[in-house]
């Protein structure tokens, strides 16, 4: 005999966000005086609160606000060390570079496991307090086969989304033969990493790989399985964007710097621009011009790119409030770019969504609309977030 797992219903929201234009208003599918079921993990109905079937408990959500948990799409949270240092000098004037990623590279390879796992798990959990539900972590700060496989193994503890990313730079070691760090990438660090990654993806850049060898690594991970991603287009123009797209991949990350063939390829393509606001504020450079993306019919993501060099936060609202204040997004466009957007992004269409058969994953916001995320920046309004179902 099996017993049925207890029904919630969280009744009295002023405004949900179901993503689902088929349930309510607009592209968020906004429905007002709204309530949702939770039946186990998942979504069992939503509607007006006057409607609500009966359940097993209920939760008064006091005329505020539910959104779908925000899905962060980019990450890179396997890392030991600090670099308030270098932080401190760029902003007294120091233009950032890819070169600092090797101060975390040797302080991650000396972490034990036990300290990397650690410090994954209080960023998770530090992103969830404020409504991510969905992170994907990439490696990236190992670049050796045995530790770029340590970091994606610490990575799959805390997460289903896993990118292997052992060409974030060329590993110190091959600073005068990138071509030999090249093959060991494609060849036996790939053998290494392979079975614990669903994601391969790429740092296309300036002293970082050129469009070759991006390509080369891109299709080496292809072809043992795993979706490419990109970085591209961060801090100068280059292929990154359009490789993204002729290799079919999931999403091109960053999209700063873009032509206007960049532009056509992604909205001609299913590969999703994910913007990544918090870089842009903690290097003072330019931001993404998200709404000349938006206008040409781009699927645009949002991600705090939280990483220990160029973007040390983990929070979604944040970057919400950055899109709209710095990109040209509007709050709703902002909201549906850090939840369906990262949906996309990750290929997943049982995330980012309040709809009947998603993954019950909610942000209660002390708020009645989302417009208060960008309406008030910085102040901590993610009250309540189910996980899977699970009141978190």
């Amino acid at each position: 005999m099996t017993t049925a797992t207890p029904t919630t219903a969280i009744t009295d929201i002023a405004t949900l966000v179901t993503n689902d234009p088929s349930l309510g208003e607009g592209p968020l599918g906004l429905i007002r005086d709204a309530a949702v079921v939770i039946d186990g993990d998942h979504i069992a109905w939503v509607g007006e609160s006057s409607r609500a079937p009966a359940t097993d408990n209920r939760v008064d959500a006091g005329g505020r606000a539910v959104i779908p948990g925000f899905v962060d799409s980019h990450s890179h949270l396997v890392f030991a060390g600090d670099r308030t240092e270098e932080f401190n000098a760029r902003m007294s004037g120091r233009p950032y570079s890819a070169g600092g990623i090797r101060t975390t590279v040797a302080a991650t390879r000396a972490a034990s496991n036990n300290v990397l796992h650690a410090n994954v798990g209080r960023y998770v959990a530090e992103a969830r307090r404020q409504g991510t539900t969905t992170v994907e972590i990439k490696s990236g700060y190992g670049l050796t086969s045995q530790d770029e496989a340590r970091a994606l193994t610490i990575a799959g503890a805390h997460t289903d989304e896993v990118t292997f990313l052992g060409a974030h730079i060329v590993a110190p070691e091959f600073a005068d033969d990138p071509a030999g760090y090249v093959e060991l990438v494609t060849g036996p660090m790939l053998d290494a990493c392979a079975p614990h990654a669903r994601w391969i993806d790429v740092f296309c850049e300036q002293g970082a790989f050129d469009g070759d060898q991006a390509r080369t690594i891109l299709t080496a991970g292809k072809e043992r399985g795993l979706i490419p991603r990109v970085h591209a287009n961060q801090l100068s123009y280059g292929p990154g964007v359009r490789l993204a797209v002729e290799l079919g991949a999931a999403s091109a990350d960053h999209c700063t710097h873009l032509t206007e063939a960049d532009v056509d390829a992604l909205a001609q393509g299913e590969t999703v621009a994910t913007l990544l606001p918090g870089a842009e504020f903690s290097t003072r450079s330019t931001y993404p011009d998200a709404r000349r993306l938006l206008d040409a019919g781009v699927t645009v993501a949002l991600s705090p790119d939280c990483n220990p060099g160029s973007s040390f936060t983990s929070s979604m609202p944040f970057c919400v409030a950055l899109a709209v204040r710095e990109m040209g997004m509007t709050p709703d466009e902002a909201v549906w770019a850090a939840t369906a957007g990262g949906a996309r992004a990750l290929r997943r269409t049982d995330v980012g969504r309040v709809s009947p058969g998603a993954r019950a994953d909610l942000a209660l916001l002390d708020a009645p609309s989302h417009v208060h995320l960008a309406y008030r920046p910085g102040v901590p309004l993610v009250s309540a977030v189910w996980h899977g179902g699970t009141l978190i």
